[in-house]
């Protein structure tokens, strides 16, 4: 420490003004050596492979690595299971539906036989279990693939919704009533699908739907399968032999537009459901540039100059 004092005081009583200075030792810091910088000499390099990297996992979405902020499934994801269960379950009710339409048309056929001839009983026992099986089995199995395709109606609109950054162009209760209610959902069917691929195929809100020509027919064949299924309950109602075997051709016919209608809600859910999900990879074609022909040649750049920084 080391004081100072002002060499002429201007006053005789004023204090002298103190200024305390304060130093460290010698040799107590010792100073860092300047570190001189050394040109880019290229990437590092390594004398054996390096143990250090990246963890050896799959590409993985960050809603589904625990310990982020939401785990919850986007609406998108689901719709390949959807549509991967329905297509096997819409297949299968087909051929039901069909194995039902022809046990109607054997017993049809056995009904004209009998008019001239007598009928084994055996081959009538036989066909009217079978038709019996064959029709509950298709009745139970018709619940299925239609809740799944519900579902998958609703899942699928709010995907295209999410897509398109907008919200669905009606209610959740004006869809289920639209499909779900009879005699309602015979006009309101084809305004939901239109709806539906409209905002599958990101088209302007504002534009009116025009359905496809693909949804057009699957609307056909619902209307004509509710149709057939109305006037076969009323037709078994009335009383005669007749009424019986008209009622015996109502059935098969509805039977073969179940499976009709079966056939187009598989290809309609496997379009949309291609147009709402990403491209698969394995679907891409992997293109190579063998020979360009017709370019302009390509601009040579000026040299560098010695010294010039990389």
């Amino acid at each position: 420490m080391q004081r100072t004092a002002p060499e002429h005081p201007s006053h005789p009583r004023q204090r002298p003004r103190l200024k305390w200075v304060a130093s460290p030792p010698p040799g107590s810091v010792t100073r860092r050596r300047a570190v001189a910088t050394t040109p880019y000499t290229g990437p590092p390099s390594y004398p054996a492979p390096p143990r250090w990297g990246f963890p050896n996992l799959v590409w993985r979405r960050p809603t589904t690595v625990p310990g982020t902020a939401s785990g919850a499934v986007r609406a998108i994801d689901r719709i390949p299971v959807l549509a991967q269960s329905l297509n096997t379950i819409l297949w299968t009710f087909v051929f039901l539906a069909l194995a039902a339409a022809g046990s109607e048309i054997w017993r049809y056929v056995l009904l004209v036989q009998s008019r001239d001839s007598a009928l084994s009983t055996s081959v009538v026992g036989f066909s009217d279990a079978f038709v019996v099986t064959v029709g509950l089995l298709t009745t139970i199995l018709s619940l299925l693939p239609a809740g799944l395709a519900v579902w998958w109606l609703l899942v699928a609109r709010h995907a295209a919704a999410d897509e398109a950054g907008v919200e669905p162009a009606r209610p959740v209760w004006q869809v289920l009533v639209g499909v779900l209610v009879p005699v309602a959902n015979l006009p309101m069917a084809l305004s939901v699908v239109g709806e539906l691929e409209h905002a599958v195929l990101r088209r302007p809100r504002d534009e009116r739907p025009r359905p496809s020509r693909l949804v057009l027919i699957w609307w056909a064949t619902w209307l004509a399968n509710w149709v057939l299924l109305a006037v076969t309950i009323i037709w078994r109602l009335r009383p005669g032999v007749q009424a019986m075997a008209d009622s015996v051709v109502l059935v098969a016919l509805t039977d073969l537009t179940a499976a009709a209608l079966a056939i187009a809600t598989a290809l309609v859910i496997r379009r949309f459901s291609e147009l709402l999900m990403p491209i698969a990879p394995g679907r891409l074609r992997t293109l190579r540039v063998l020979k360009i022909d017709g370019a302009p040649e390509p601009e040579l750049r000026n040299a560098r100059p010695v010294g010039a920084a990389r």
